[in-house]
């Protein structure tokens, strides 16, 4: 029986699933959806552009890169459709663009927090790129712990016969930020873990956010102290640092304002 069923089956998908009829359908269909997709990897390649040129500028005025990398993707069609289904959007183009704000996805990986925001400042600040919604999970986290900036904007691109505006969404984090997110996406959840235990992954996680949160200041405020010394050598010229335990209680200071205001990031 079950032979049976198999060879049914592969009977069927050979002359209905696979008739040249079922194909052109497909294709006829389907045109649309790749064309709107080549727009959106254009759009996702203007909006790299645009932070890579400002990373190359703002590694010649401070002398480093406050951008560590930049990832992009496109949202899947089996994911897309899902999305589609459940927020009961219409099935063409024009309503898809206009409702799923999500098809094309730009992170921005930065060494620090106030880099993400001194970026952020600069993207928004370019005539051709229009702010629609922006979600800051760094000021407000997320009750799991996640944090991170999000930004959907519009950008413009250029084709042969029309200037097209997309929809891209921007996430920004630090390092530890993205390493957080990344873990904790792999250690999701599976259906049969007990009630019991999920509130102490739960609870486990958040720490671990909270902990890596606050490093980010730290790292920050370390930061701000190295620069701090080299300046007042500079300002001094002679080329050596100021006392070692003035610096060391300035740092210590800072470090500690930072873990003040660590409830606030």
């Amino acid at each position: 029986m079950e032979q049976f069923l198999n060879e049914w089956r592969e009977e069927f998908v050979r002359k209905r699933l696979m008739s040249d009829e079922f194909l052109e359908f497909m294709s006829e269909n389907l045109a649309p959806f790749e064309d709107m997709y080549s727009n959106y990897r254009c759009a996702i390649m203007e909006i790299e552009t645009k932070f890579r040129v400002l990373n190359e500028e703002l590694s010649m005025r401070y002398d480093r890169n406050p951008i560590e990398e930049i990832k992009s993707r496109t949202k899947s069609l089996p994911s897309l459709f899902r999305k589609i289904r459940i927020r009961n959007v219409p099935l063409n183009v024009e309503a898809i663009e206009e409702q799923i704000t999500d098809i094309a996805g730009v992170r921005v990986i930065c060494s620090f927090p106030k880099d993400i925001y001194d970026i952020e400042e600069s993207f928004l600040r370019q005539d051709d790129i229009k702010l629609l919604k922006r979600k800051d999970y760094i000021q407000n986290p997320k009750d799991n712990g996640y944090r991170s900036l999000h930004l959907i904007v519009e950008v413009p691109i250029f084709l042969k016969e029309e200037t097209k505006y997309m929809k891209v969404e921007v996430q920004f984090r630090t390092i530890a930020m993205d390493f957080w997110a990344s873990l904790e996406h792999k250690l999701a959840y599976k259906k049969n873990i007990p009630e019991e235990y999920r509130d102490a992954l739960d609870r486990e996680l958040k720490d671990c956010a909270e902990q890596s949160a606050a490093l980010d200041l730290r790292m920050q405020a370390l930061r701000e102290h190295i620069e701090s010394i080299a300046k007042h050598a500079e300002i001094t010229k002679q080329g050596s640092y100021p006392p070692a335990g003035i610096m060391a209680g300035a740092w210590r200071k800072s470090a500690d304002d930072s873990g003040e205001a660590e409830n606030d990031i």
